[in-house]
């Protein structure tokens, strides 16, 4: 077999290297409406094509090629007959394939061991193991090439890169990270942080974006960045997708896209190629404008080529936080119509009694009501209280969550309460879809990013800890992980019972952070079963509900306060402050227990 006639690091020291094109978008434009098998598993059942299309992008002047192995992994191969030798079939056909297509061509292009993001699966918590499985199938066929591409954020690669060198130490090891125009991934990871990651990382060769932007926003956004010392490695989209007939069509013009990846080289990129929708037309138009030279700026976009920072605006909510002086928040539920007076005349009368901050719950219990978020701007603007919308991960895609943070951030709404949300009550399923693109703790690190990169007023970011789990060494885990994210603040579930306070005496000791106690005023027998019974991460001990038994309405409601006035005297020491929760937004209970906490 002919090989190419030197190392890609070779080169690389004087040549840009060319990839090939998308193997996905055009397999499916190949086989049309007739194709049968997904576009991996056709190295085993249509591999003429596949080898044609190989062939057609060598021939356009590709000077490397992937094997068509990106989604061949146990959860995308799981629906298909014998999926554990399967994946082994597909990769090891893969692989031949395209080393016969190179082995035919007068100037053999260097062939890419192709690994995409095993999708997370319950079968597994780690997917090391998974992964190490692909690189050992490709080890024994003999790669010396990997690239490791689409993916939304660097927690397995410089393990598994380290373990390629470990086995192959001449091995050339590409990552690539999948953003969107404005830098992040679908994750809500900051392609400037993974970016750095790989950098930093000594058995990664090269590192870039491919996949989700087309070339115009990928050029953009490299002039954003600190690119010094990167083997920079970019394959955009051929454009954005529209759908026709239920098919997806990619529209870019390959003269057009062939200049903007000349752009692209002049950025600092050594290694280009394509990504969705791009044909062996694109590659073709790529490799005549490769023989044109390429201007290189004088200088390379970097930090100290950003513009300075506006100062940020104060946020006395943090400024009080971090003073240490014992804090009290309050959660108003926001109406389920458009009542707002009476709302608003209970939000002026906790500001009255000295109240902290007002939380504004976002859809309790996956059922619609007010936007929390615009209650919240509505309300700082008329009260000047400070206010802490909850944003849950629910019924937003990324795209909604950050619109919503940039229009809170210039209301002057500068802290949030980051949860994932209550499902959808069964019944409304089939009606109402809920969406979770992602979980509190990434909704952090997101944030985080926001305030590091695009805010001018950096969220103060607050988190949820639920003290009634029955498992509370993992939501200990979980809190610790939203601390390592951003999360500046816990807000507990309420504390009704002695095992929730024993709960909160292992978090004000283990963790790291401000938490404000929950304090939830039982206000009857029947509101203390329900709590019981009918609401998650709630536990109300059976004394407290014993003492409802055979009370009045007023007898009750005294309680309330005093139960509610004990147990925030009980774990004063333990925590930071309060947050009071009260049932059917009873502000003058609130009130009363205000009279009583300890300050």
């Amino acid at each position: 077999m002919q090989t190419p006639h030197c190392s890609v690091r070779e080169h690389l020291q004087n040549n840009v290297l060319l990839f090939d094109g998308s193997m996905g978008t055009y397999f499916a434009q190949i086989a049309g409406r007739d194709r049968s098998h997904s576009c991996e598993l056709a190295n085993l059942r249509q591999p003429q094509i596949i080898r044609d299309i190989h062939n057609a992008y060598i021939a356009a002047g590709a000077q490397a090629i992937k094997t068509n192995t990106f989604s061949a992994n146990r959860p995308q191969l799981e629906q298909a007959d014998n999926a554990a030798d399967m994946l082994r079939q597909v990769i090891t056909a893969g692989w031949q394939i395209a080393q016969d297509a190179a082995a035919a061509a007068d100037t053999p292009p260097y062939v890419f061991a192709d690994i995409g993001p095993i999708p997370p699966h319950g079968k597994s918590d780690d997917l090391t193991a998974e992964y190490r499985e692909l690189i050992d199938i490709f080890l024994e066929l003999g790669a010396d090439h990997f690239i490791f591409e689409t993916f939304s954020n660097a927690d397995h690669l410089p393990a598994l890169a380290a373990y390629i060198r470990q086995q192959r130490p001449g091995a050339f090891i590409i990552t690539s990270f999948a953003v969107q125009p404005d830098g992040f991934t679908h994750e809500g990871r900051s392609g400037r942080e993974l970016l750095q990651t790989a950098a930093n990382c000594p058995d990664i060769d090269a590192a870039g974006f491919n996949c989700v932007s087309g070339p115009y926003h990928l050029r953009q956004y490299l002039q954003t960045l600190p690119l010094n010392d990167i083997c920079l490695s970019v394959m955009p989209n051929a454009s954005y997708p529209t759908v026709l007939n239920n098919r997806t069509f990619f529209g870019s013009n390959p003269e057009y896209y062939a200049a903007e990846l000349a752009g692209i080289i002049a950025q600092g990129a050594r290694i280009i190629g394509g990504c969705c929708g791009t044909t062996p037309e694109h590659i073709a138009a790529a490799a005549r404008q490769l023989a044109t030279p390429i201007a290189h700026p004088h200088i390379r976009p970097g930090d100290n080529d950003r513009p300075a920072r506006p100062i940020p605006h104060p946020n006395a909510f943090r400024q009080k936080a971090e003073s240490g002086r014992r804090l009290v928040a309050v959660e108003l539920e926001p109406p389920k119509d458009t009542n707002l007076p009476l709302f608003m005349q209970k939000a002026h009368t906790l500001q009255q009694a000295g109240v902290d901050i007002i939380t504004i719950p976002d859809c309790p219990i996956g059922h619609a009501a007010m936007d929390s978020s615009l209650l919240a701007c509505k309300l700082k603007r008329e009260t000047g209280i400070d206010v802490l919308p909850h944003m849950t991960c629910r019924d937003r895609n990324l795209n909604a969550i950050k619109a919503l943070l940039l229009g809170l951030s210039v209301e002057g709404v500068n802290n949030v309460l980051i949860i994932t949300g209550d499902p959808i009550p069964t019944a409304d399923r089939s009606e109402i879809k809920s969406v979770f693109n992602f979980n509190s703790r990434m909704l952090a690190k997101y944030i985080r990013s926001l305030n590091d990169s695009v805010l001018q007023t950096p969220f103060y970011i607050c988190g949820a800890l639920n003290l009634n789990a029955v498992n509370f060494d993992i939501q200990l885990k979980l809190a610790q992980e939203k601390l390592n994210n951003g999360v500046n603040m816990l807000l507990t579930q309420p504390v009704l019972s002695p095992q929730a306070a024993d709960n909160l005496r292992r978090a004000h000791a283990e963790l790291d952070a401000k938490i404000l106690a929950g304090i939830m005023p039982v206000v009857s027998h029947r509101n203390a079963c329900f709590m019981n019974s009918e609401i998650a991460g709630i536990t109300v001990c059976p004394e407290i509900i014993d003492r409802y038994a055979n009370t009045t309405r007023e007898e009750a409601r005294e309680l309330a306060v005093s139960i509610s006035s004990d147990i925030a005297a009980g774990i004063a020491p333990i925590c930071d402050g309060y947050y009071i929760i009260s049932p059917f937004n009873r502000v003058d209970i609130v009130c009363d227990i205000l009279q009583r906490l300890p300050r």
